[in-house]
């Protein structure tokens, strides 16, 4: 091995000693609250089915994931329909 090819090797990138600061936003603690939330039922067994609803920070972009078993994605589905209508009512 020649003298370049071990210097590549053993180059190091230092990486800034602390992060920028940032500034504590309550409906980003809110998120991760309701997902660490569920990671531990999932984490304890106790999910079967779970259904997510994700709305980018301006409001265009709208994503759906669910993992479930068979048969419960109709159920899924119900269950998100009635949500929406509890949703759009408390807008009024």
């Amino acid at each position: 091995m020649n003298k370049r090819s071990q210097a590549e090797e053993t180059t190091v990138v230092a990486f800034p000693a602390r992060l920028a600061p940032t500034v504590a936003d309550e409906t980003v603690a809110s998120v991760i609250e309701v997902l660490q939330d569920q990671l531990a039922l999932a984490r304890e067994g106790k999910l079967r089915s779970v259904a997510v609803v994700s709305v980018s920070s301006d409001g265009e972009a709208i994503g759906t994931q669910w993992s479930c078993r068979k048969g419960d994605l109709t159920s899924l589905i119900g269950k998100l329909t009635v949500l929406t209508h509890d949703m759009m009512a408390s807008r009024d």
